[in-house]
Order: C-alpha cells, then structure tokens, then sequence
C-alpha cells in the first residue's frame, strides 16, 4: 500500500474517531488519497461527503456547518491556487472562533521552489493560522482545540494504492465535546448589558443566564435572539443628548459591536467598561477596557438597574416605527416577525443586519448566524447552504450584491429547504447612507448597480424564484410553507429613496424620544 494512502488513512480514521463527520471536498489530483478514503467511508454511511466543484465555495460551505453545528468540519482540496481559494473563509473562521478544519493536498517539500507543477509554499499560506506540515503521521487529537486549523498534508507518488484493506475496521467514534469557557466573579453596581452579534462564541442560553444574573437592562445586536432586549435602540442612541441621558456607570460588553456607530459612541461614554471575549487571548489581544476577561463570569454581584426609562424610549421609538410604508425595512420586519420556531435564519452584512438590529421586535425561538467574523459580502450562499445542513427549515436575508456575489453556489445547490429573501434596490444600499454618498461618480464606484432580474438569473440555474414588489405579497409568499430551495426577489425603493427615508425616520425617533423622555 503506497505512503500516501497509508497517511490519509492515518488522518481520516483519527479525525472520524474525534467526532468529525462532515467532510467537504473539491476534485483534484493530488488530493486522490483523502477522496478515495472518503468515498469509502461514506458508502459505509461513517461521514456525510459533500462535494464541492468550487474550493471557494466549498470553504463557505463547511463553514455554516460548522457554525451551525458547532463541531469540525473538514474541507480539503489540492495543491495550488485551489488553496489559495480557502483564505476568505478561513480569515472568517478565525475572527469568528469557528472550527473549521482546513486540509490541503501538496507536493513533497523538496519538490518547493523546482518549477514543479501545481506546487507553491502552502506553509502559512493562511498566515495568522499555524500550518501542521505533515510527511508523516502524527496524534490530531491535540490540535482540535477550537478555533480554524490548516492542515498541510505531502502526498508523494504514488497517490493510489492498488492493494485495499479495511482501514475503518473497528473504527470506535467518540465526539469530543467543545465546551465554552465560563466561570470567574464580576462585582458591580448598576450598568446596562450589550451583547454583540456574535455573543463572542457564547450560546444564547449562557448569555441569558449571565443577563438573568446580571439584571440590567439589555441592549442586543441580534434583537431575534433575546426577547428581553430593549428595543430599537440603533435608532435613538444616535443622538447624543438621548445617549448621555441613558448613559450608566457600567457596560458589560460581550463580543464586539460592529453594527451601530450610536451603540459604539454610547459605550464609550460609561465610566467603567467590562469586556468579555475569548478572542482577547489572541486574534483581538489589542482590545481595551477598564477590565477584560476572556470567560462568562458565573459568580455576578450587581445591583438591579432601572430599565423604565429604556423601555419608555423604546416604546416611543416603535410608534414612529408604526408609520413607515414598503421599503427594505418594512420587509424585513414582516419577515424576521412570522419565522417558525426551530430554524435558522441567515443575515446578510450591509444593511439587512443593520435593519434587523434598528426595527424588529426582539423574540426568540430562532437560530440566527451571519459572518460577522470580518462582515464579509463573499461565501454567504454557500454559508447558508452548509447551516441548512444542520435545520429543517431556513431563511436567509441578502442584499443584492451580497446575492450575486455568490451567485455560483446555486450550480452546487442544496436539497435543504431553504427560502432565500434578496432586497433588491439595484446595488450597494449601505454607501448611500454613508459619507461617500456625495462622491463624485458615486453609482459607478460605490451604488455598482447591476442592472438584471434577478428572477431571470436564477432561473437560469433552474432554481425556482420569485418576485414580490409590495406588503401584499411578500405576506402572501411568507404563509407558504418552505419546499425545497427557493428565491423571493424583495423589489424594494431605490437606494437613494431608501437613505432618505432612513434619516427622515431616525430624525423622527430622536424628536419624539427626546420629548417623550423630557430632553426638550
């Protein structure tokens, strides 16, 4: 049996005997010994093989399932530039704390820098995560510790073995178990709690304990996820006269606010700031606070703090909301309002995270996940197909651009049931509501409008699809069950009608608020 044979089937029976069950991979030549070996286990129904024609994708792709699963999920691919292709989902997966187990094919190391073919250095080629360089076996389980980990493998010649033996005989699993680390004492008085999109890797259910815990009002990018979150508070921390008024002396941050500047400024002006985030260890070892800690505290002495002013801004804020006709926010709204209990629900970056956090009532009973790792508009398709993986149901949230962006997945598409809302105004919306709005040829490089239908195109990857331009229908479309996978092209205002109305409804929250609360 050739060395390379024998080496992949060191690797995969160790991985499979840790608990690692889903294996993504993309065809290739020099990566012939992992497929083979994984063909064999899945026809023993060992692992689910997903094959992927697109490294790209495919990374994406084990990238929801492990998010969504919260376990390993290798991809492996061959040698080169199909490497190379793994980076934009492999940097997410590190600034997100996700486990995605990155295994690429290669050359032997004396073969680097010959002018051999298909061979460039891989070694760190994802360069703030360690590449195991690896000729030979060794023991995996050390390395699964959480977090990305690159597997660089050297398969020599020859990569097919002609003899066959039964390498997952007695093969005895036994998943290992990631747990999160939580423990530690916080002594406080009164404050308010902001919880980041990403909660910092935490669930939901350990979130809700330290704020139970805590008890102080909630402040929640992820409004879907926690139901005692004060509502709209993007909108009316905005203005600065509100944010000083509700400012406490203590804010417990968990993960990181990257949505609201009104949230980030409003942070900023407490006397003491409390900052809880693994990543402080590592990938964010720069962050400052008056305390940081790296573990949920268990051990919480507070003081009850008075959330009657919050939810009286709050309830003001929702009542101007009443008012706002069809637009992207109106649509989400009535989207993230009627999602069934026990699926997952995908947010796209731009302005469909932006919307949620700013209009929807907060509730529960959903999943939800983004890639909000490095906020990234690439992979979210094939994100949303690996979570689906994980779920009987799910519903995702894109902009158009987010959309296109990965429009190729739909050749890999999955069998899962999946309904893919697309906002389409045309282009990037977000710029119109930031400062380059006013650049000179500001469509051409910033709006990049696109020009298509968009039910068109989809159905030009045989995927069924649809377009609703009012209230009317989207509800019409939102009472029918999810069947397999399909698109509904949400035609919103334009871009620019949609940042005036943005300003306009934000002014009108800032002014009602403000009397509400006896500012003015």
């Amino acid at each position: 049996m050739s060395n390379s044979t024998k080496l992949a089937h060191s690797l995969l029976r160790q991985l499979i005997e840790v608990g690692v069950s889903d294996f993504v991979v993309s065809p290739g030549s020099r990566n012939a010994p992992f497929l083979i070996a994984l063909g064999e286990a899945a026809k023993k129904q060992i692992i689910d093989l997903h094959v992927k024609i697109d490294e790209r994708g495919a990374a994406f792709f084990a990238l929801g399932i492990a998010k969504a699963s919260k376990n390993y999920v290798a991809v492996i691919c061959t040698s080169g530039t199909a490497a190379a292709n793994f980076h934009p989902a492999t940097l997410e997966a590190l600034h997100s704390n996700a486990k995605l187990l990155v295994i690429t094919a290669d050359r032997p190391a004396r073969l680097r820098k010959t002018g051999a073919n298909q061979t460039t250095n891989q070694v760190d080629i994802f360069s703030q995560i360690k590449t195991h360089d690896l000729s030979t076996e060794i023991n995996l389980k050390p390395l699964l510790i959480g977090g990305p980990l690159h597997l660089n493998v050297q398969f020599d010649e020859p990569l097919i073995s002609e003899e066959k033996n039964d390498w997952l005989a007695g093969v005895k699993i036994a998943p290992t178990k990631y747990l999160n680390k939580i423990g530690g004492k916080l002594d406080l008085t009164t404050g308010v709690l902001v919880i980041g999109h990403d909660r910092a890797g935490f669930t939901v259910d350990e979130v809700n304990s330290f704020a139970e815990e805590l008890k102080w009002p909630v402040i929640s990018e992820d409004p879907i996820s926690f139901p005692q979150a004060i509502a709209h508070t993007s909108l009316f921390l905005t203005d600065s006269k509100i944010a000083n008024e509700l400012t406490p002396e203590n804010i417990v941050l968990i993960g990181r606010t990257t949505l609201s500047r009104g949230t980030n400024a409003f942070i900023n002006l407490c006397n003491n700031l409390v900052v809880i985030d693994p990543r402080v260890a590592d990938i964010d070892n720069k962050r400052e606070a008056d305390l940081i800690l790296s573990s949920l505290p268990t051990e919480v002495t507070t003081q009850k703090s008075d959330s009657s002013l919050w939810q009286k801004a709050s309830n003001i804020a929702a009542a101007e909301i009443e008012s706002i006709t069809w637009s992207e926010q109106l649509a989400v709204v009535n989207i993230c309002k009627v999602l069934a209990n026990e699926t997952a629900l995908f947010v796209g970056s731009s302005r469909p995270i932006r919307d949620i956090e700013a209009f929807c009532k907060p509730r529960n009973g959903v999943q939800v996940f983004s890639n909000r790792g490095l906020s990234g508009i690439d992979g979210n398709i094939s994100t949303i197909f690996g979570i689906a993986k994980e779920f009987e149901n799910t519903s995702a949230i894109l902009g158009d651009l987010t959309f296109l962006h990965d429009i190729s997945a739909l050749v890999n598409r999955s069998g899962e049931n999946i309904r893919i809302f697309v906002l389409d105004n045309n282009g990037g919306g977000i710029f119109s509501t930031l400062p380059q709005a006013n650049a000179d040829n500001f469509d051409q490089l910033f709006g990049t409008p696109h020009n298509l239908d968009l039910e068109n195109v989809v159905a030009g990857f045989g995927v069924k699809s649809t377009t609703v331009s009012d209230l009317k229908g989207l509800q019409l479309h939102l009472s029918k069950p999810i069947s397999g996978l399909e698109v509904v092209i949400v035609k919103v205002p334009s871009r620019s009608t949609n940042a005036g109305n943005l300003k306009q409804i934000t002014q009108r929250v800032s002014s009602a608020v403000r009397i509400g609360i006896n500012l003015d």
